[in-house]
């Protein structure tokens, strides 16, 4: 069974220009091509060719162009992206639906074509020229971990809304236990990641409906953003905080979440590399809408799972080495699932070292009568239970991971240093982008939980530690030079 097939071309490139090159050269794949350009239409990217040869930029698409227009208009606080008048969510989405994720890159082509304006790169990480080819990459890597990593204030936003939500629980049930699970708790957060919270109590039945209307009565909620699914495996109450726009989800008496992230902390410790694979490829997920099973993705869970997969069973690099390259294994990790993992017959085992598994020998420890799913993750904490059960859009993440491959293993290569604009492109901006609207809601978060002792610190997760470092410069990018470590806290 072919499970695992890496090329050699993230270290020999040059092996893989027959689907690198650009414009009408001859050597250039055309299946390759079109199957960037089928992932790029799942994605909302333009893939037309015509603008390939006239810019020399990539011949790749990308989830957002390098260099998209904004005009930003100050309401309440907060800062929107608007474009001749007419806001983004207007422009793209033509009022018709709330705009819910701000990391959402979606429509942003077709901003583009009706913008003009000053330059946003969408890079704010990229402060420095980097190391040409695949190093480059791992120190652009580095350096969009530093940026995006939580800092003090939304940290300290998050604990008020737990503080919130807990006030209104215990009102109900004083004997309540409230505990964070998720990526709050083991720090693998992006600035609009939700907090996932259960309750533990005495219920024959989880009581959702009892609380939505205690949340409701207290407002904590934004109108209309509570949804009760009591029908889902796990059932849950999803919202919105109406203050800090956090999105929140609760359940009953479910001890796996806390087990969980309990896991992953001890697996944080065992492959350092794991923090910076994770937040690359959570934002990856988010800003095309497919980091939640509910909205047709896979959950944070099943994503984490992969990548330890993926590190547990890579076949040349020692990935708890401090010296592995982050770029290399980012382009690896796209190929895998991308291109040769066979979803069809093949399921991941964690536990144990690792494995791949038939999904035949899985089916036989399954219960309740359920098959192996398309994307099927025995769960390292209750035997019998496929993580991937409910992600019925794994095969669209599949095809974004392929896109990212090609992307990636294009821009490393040492055809790409041949263009123009080589100096100021960002070679993870080509499949990420940080939205405006991000960047506005940290600068908002940080004007209202930022004390001034608190705008000048940085909370950094290294392996698994948390570093808190002081800087001496005050802007909102810093560029990293000026960082002085402070002190380890466990």
């Amino acid at each position: 069974m072919q499970i695992w097939e890496t090329s050699q071309g993230v270290r020999s490139a040059a092996r893989h220009q027959q689907h690198l090159l650009c414009g009408n050269s001859p050597a250039l794949d055309a299946k390759a091509v079109a199957a960037a350009a089928a992932a790029a239409e799942q994605v909302g990217i333009s893939s037309s060719s015509s603008d390939c040869p006239r810019r020399r930029q990539d011949c790749m698409p990308r989830a957002a162009a390098s260099g998209f227009n904004h005009c930003v208009a100050e309401s309440g606080g907060h800062s929107s992206l608007r474009c001749g008048g007419h806001s983004l969510k207007s422009l793209v989405l033509g009022g018709r639906r709330k705009r819910e994720n701000k990391a959402s890159t979606y429509g942003i082509n077709y901003m583009l074509s009706s913008c003009n304006g000053n330059h946003y790169s969408g890079t704010p990480w990229k402060t420095m020229k980097y190391t040409s080819g695949v190093r480059g990459l791992h120190e652009e890597i580095m350096d969009f971990y530093n940026f995006m990593s939580p800092r003090p204030e939304e940290e300290a936003m998050r604990k008020e809304v737990v503080k919130r939500i807990e006030s209104v629980i215990k009102e109900l049930w004083p004997s309540a236990d409230v505990q964070i699970f998720g990526s709050f708790s083991t720090g693998l957060y992006l600035p609009t990641s939700d907090i996932d919270l259960v309750v533990f109590g005495k219920w024959k039945n989880p009581p959702l409906q009892l609380l939505e209307q205690a949340l409701r009565r207290r407002n904590v909620a934004e109108p209309y953003s509570i949804k009760v699914l009591d029908k889902a495996t796990v059932p849950i109450i999803k919202l919105t905080d109406q203050e800090t726009e956090v999105k929140v989800d609760i359940s009953f008496n479910v001890e796996t979440g806390v087990k969980a992230a309990q896991f992953i902390k001890e697996f944080i410790k065992g492959y350092p590399v794991l923090p910076y694979l994770i937040l690359v490829l959570k934002q990856f997920l988010l800003q095309r809408d497919l980091n939640e099973v509910f909205t047709g993705g896979i959950s944070s869970y099943s994503l984490i799972l992969m990548a330890i997969s993926f590190l547990q069973l890579h076949p040349r690099i020692d990935a708890r080495a401090s010296s592995v390259d982050l770029g290399v294994l980012l382009i690896e990790f796209f190929e895998l699932y991308g291109r040769h993992f066979n979803y069809l017959k093949t399921g991941i085992r964690i536990r144990s070292g690792g494995a791949y598994v038939a999904k035949d020998e899985i089916m036989k420890n399954m219960t309740n009568g359920y098959r192996p799913s398309m994307l099927c993750i025995e769960d390292p904490l209750v035997p019998g239970n496929d993580v991937g059960r409910s992600s019925y859009g794994a095969m669209q993440v599949k095809q974004v991971f392929d896109y990212a491959y090609i992307v990636l293993s294009h821009a490393v290569t040492p055809l790409a240093r041949s263009y123009p604009n080589r100096e100021s492109e960002s070679t993870l901006g080509r499949i990420i982008k940080v939205t405006q609207e991000v960047i506005d809601y940290r600068e908002w978060i940080r004007k209202k939980w930022g004390s001034f002792s608190a705008n000048l610190m940085e909370i950094i997760w290294v392996g698994g530690v948390r570093i808190d470092r002081i800087t001496r410069c005050e802007r909102e990018q810093c560029c990293g030079k000026c960082l002085t470590e402070k002190k380890f806290l466990k």
